[in-house]
C-alpha cells in the first residue's frame, strides 16, 4: 500500500526455496504463497527494492543470502549501482535481532553501490511506547512471537505504510 501511494509501481516476488519440502515439513513451515521467484536477471529491470526479512538468529535467512549470493555478475557491471534498497523486517521475539537482521544486508547493499533508504523517524508513530511494536530507524517491522502466531498490529502497518511511501518517493528521486 505504501509504496503505490508513493506512487511507484509494486511487484512482489519472493526467492527460491534452497530447503527440501521434507525438512520444511518437519520444520512445521506455513506454505509459500503464490508470488513469482525473483531471478537475478530481472533485478536490472526495478529501480528499487525493499526487502521483506525474517530473522534468523539476528540475521538474514539463508534463501536471501543464497539470492544476494548469486548477483555477482551484476556487481562486476555495476548493474545495481545508484538503486534504491530498503528493508523490513519480522523477528519472534523483541531479543530477536531485528536491527541485526537490517544490517546484515547493508555489505550487499554497499559492495552493489545501491542506495539504502531507512525508515528513519518519518513516522513519529516510530517512537511509540503505546504498545510492542516492530519499527526502527532502520525499517518497518513486527514481531511474530515464539511460534510465528502474532500478525502485525494496526500500528505497525500504518508504520509499515509510511516507510513504503517514504522508499518509493526517494527511489523516484533516484531513478531521475
Amino acid at each position: 500500500k505504501g509504496v503505490e501511494a508513493g506512487g511507484a509501481e509494486c511487484d512482489i516476488f519472493q526467492v527460491a526455496e534452497t530447503l527440501p519440502e521434507e525438512v520444511l515439513a518437519k520444520m512445521g513451515a506455513p506454505p509459500k504463497k503464490d508470488y513469482p521467484i525473483m531471478e537475478v536477471a530481472t533485478m536490472t529491470e526495478y529501480d528499487g527494492f525493499l526487502f521483506g526479512l525474517s530473522g534468523r538468529y539476528g540475521m538474514m535467512p539463508a534463501q536471501i543470502k543464497a539470492f544476494m549470493d548469486a548477483t555477482g555478475s551484476h556487481w562486476q557491471a555495476g548493474a545495481l549501482v545508484g538503486k534504491a534498497a530498503g528493508t523490513f523486517v519480522s523477528v519472534g521475539t523483541q531479543g530477536g535481532g531485528q536491527e541485526m537482521v537490517n544490517l546484515s544486508c547493508m555489505p550487499f547493499f554497499a559492495h552493489q553501490g545501491m542506495v539504502f533508504v531507512p525508515l528513519g523517524y518519518v513516522n513519529p508513530k516510530v517512537f511509540s511506547f503505546d504498545e510492542t511494536h516492530g519499527a526502527s530507524p532502520w525499517g518497518s517491522g513486527t514481531f511474530a512471537g515464539p511460534d510465528g502466531s502474532r500478525q502485525p498490529s494496526d500500528l505497525e502497518k500504518e508504520v509499515a505504510e509510511s516507510h513504503g511511501k517514504h522508499f518509493a518517493t526517494v527511489a523516484a528521486k533516484l531513478a531521475k
